[in-house]
């Protein structure tokens, strides 16, 4: 196989590890069986569809509707986490000790080594600069699609019986979200979980 293939391979190989590294704030947390990050990508790049195909064509608050490009917000969702490859999932107590903009150089910097084999690799990049710069209204939406891709884990965590998550829930009541839909589906997850407190009661 020529050179250009092999280094594919390698990528390839080397992102399937993503299904073995853990979600190291839910252990953190006492979380006994902890979602991937694979699922977690897989997670955001649903939600993120799921968003886009309903804000599609929606009005916003001047009237005018909303366009978005759905092959770039599913690029971004399946690539946001995709540096984690080789730092791992760092919990946010870590990242806190390190000097600012070291853990963003060493995302950029695995990106563009993990990415360099693709012909594709300088516009994925780009995408991926969008998602973490929140620079267009595609990597917007996959921020958001992020927060309630996690929130929804957690609920179904509580709902299987996990507890002290709670900050969680306060961290993301502070959270300004991008899209009122968002928001929305957000607000009500909060009550799901209310509810679902109130019953248990």
């Amino acid at each position: 196989m020529e050179a250009s293939r092999e280094a594919l391979l390698d990528l390839l190989m080397e992102a399937a590890t993503l299904k073995r590294i853990p979600r190291t704030g839910w252990g953190m947390r006492g979380v006994p069986h902890v979602e991937s990050v694979a699922e977690h990508s897989f997670g955001v790049a649903f939600v993120a569809l799921a968003l886009a195909d309903a804000v599609i064509g929606e009005s916003d608050g001047d009237g005018e509707h909303t366009e978005l490009d759905v092959e770039k917000v599913l690029v971004m969702a399946l690539l946001h986490d995709l540096a984690e490859v080789r730092l791992t999932d760092l919990p946010v107590s870590a990242v806190q000790l390190l000097p600012e903009g070291v853990k963003g150089r060493a995302e950029a910097l695995a990106m563009d080594q993990l990415l360099a084999p693709l012909p594709t690799m300088t516009r994925w990049k780009a995408l991926w600069r969008e998602f973490e710069d929140h620079s267009s209204a595609e990597g917007r939406l996959v921020r958001d699609a992020d927060k309630l891709e996690m929130m929804v884990q957690c609920l179904r965590y509580e709902q299987g019986g996990c507890g002290g998550l709670e900050e969680f829930w306060h961290a993301i009541d502070r959270h300004a979200w991008h899209y009122d839909i968002s928001a929305e589906i957000y607000a009500r997850l909060r009550q799901m979980r209310s509810g679902a407190e109130r019953s248990e009661a």
